[in-house]
């Protein structure tokens, strides 16, 4: 079964048989050579400083990871503006919500880019004494496959003295992420998706500066205490050895393929070979090409087929594809290029979408 979902991926053998390594006590060396490897690898995938940032790992799905990001990060005297253009957005304001952590929503369509003009009036017409000291957005908003305008943000938060903590859950590995930027303080994200691991494992990169001003409201997700005991090289819990052995082979094979950018330019050739396939068969990009990630696209579903018809035929083919999510799921369905696939997977796949086209008219 191959895997067209936004994660988990249809992993390599390599990976696969990684988790039948011997077990490991988490408290002995070998386990924290593990977890030395892995962070020092997360860092090296965007060439970052370990004296300026820090890889912490846990062991959790990226929800928990962003969920980290935010309860620690923003200071109990802190403000948050979250950018919302998806339900991946609306997940960080509920959040917000959850931890009492103070906060504003700029809200626009799921289908429509976040206005940077209404952003920055928002930013600017704050007083003193409300002011935002950070601000919050999804990098890759799967729900339609927007890839949001991360350096624009960026530059907006810069330019005001804002810190930006970005959900790079569907990003991290691939998309380009600008670190150099001084108002990018963290991003949250996941082994099991761009960088091909398994679920179970996740991780913020922050930068050591913003863990100084850390609130930790939460427990298990303190992200200033599993940094420091990391830096120790201890663990407060019980990690999931397996999937540490999974990341740690994963990010050994990223790196012998190319790292960062040869990974965009493979998912960037599978997404053009699906798009140029699809609009063949009539099949249109629910968002331009240009405002899109290489990582997951979403398209149009044709008229008269429904997502369950699409979804159980290609099944039965080999392929799982993804549905729409809240409204959309009527009229869209999702296609990640993510995970152990090549071009002959994407032929194989257009042509049972081609039969099952033919089969619905």
């Amino acid at each position: 079964m191959l895997l067209l979902n936004p994660g988990p991926v249809t992993l390599t053998e390599r990976v696969r048989r990684s988790l039948l390594q011997p077990d490991l006590c988490h408290r002995e060396s070998e386990f924290f050579d593990l977890q030395d490897e892995a962070r020092e690898r997360l860092l090296a995938a965007y060439a970052l400083e370990p004296a300026t940032w820090a890889a912490v790992l846990m062991t959790a799905s990226g929800t928990a990871a962003v969920e980290s990001m935010l309860s620690t990060l923003v200071p109990k005297t802190g403000r948050l503006l979250v950018v919302e253009n998806g339900v991946y957005g609306e997940r960080i304001a509920q959040m917000c919500v959850q931890y009492a952590i103070s906060h504003e929503r700029v809200s626009c369509s799921w289908m429509q880019a976040p206005s940077l003009g209404a952003i920055a009036t928002r930013l600017d017409g704050e007083t003193a004494d409300t002011r935002f000291t950070h601000m919050a957005v999804v990098h890759h908003e799967t729900t339609t496959g927007r890839l949001n305008d991360l350096q624009g943000l960026a530059e907006l938060c810069r330019a005001r003295g804002v810190s930006l903590l970005i959900d790079g859950v569907s990003s991290f590995g691939a998309e380009a992420i600008d670190f150099s930027n001084p108002s990018v303080a963290a991003v949250a994200a996941t082994a099991n998706k761009c960088l091909h691991g398994v679920p179970g494992a996740s991780f913020v990169i922050v930068r050591r500066s913003a863990l100084a001003l850390a609130a930790s409201r939460a427990y298990y997700l303190d992200l200033a205490r599993l940094a420091r005991l990391q830096d120790q090289r201890d663990t407060p819990f019980t990690p999931a050895v397996q999937a540490y052995y999974a990341l740690v082979e994963a990010l050994r094979e990223y790196a012998e393929q190319g790292g960062r950018q040869a990974r965009y330019q493979r998912y960037a050739a599978l997404a053009e070979q699906v798009r140029a396939g699809f609009a063949r068969l009539g099949i249109e990009t629910a968002v331009p090409c240009e405002e899109s990630s290489v990582v997951l696209r979403a398209y149009r579903l044709p008229p008269g087929l429904t997502y369950k018809a699409l979804h159980d035929a290609l099944k039965a083919e080999g392929f799982v594809i993804y549905a729409g999510q809240g409204d959309l799921s009527k009229t869209l369905f999702r296609i990640s290029t993510m995970g152990n696939l090549i071009s002959a997977d994407i032929e194989r796949l257009l042509k049972c979408c081609s039969q099952v086209l033919g089969k619905s008219h």
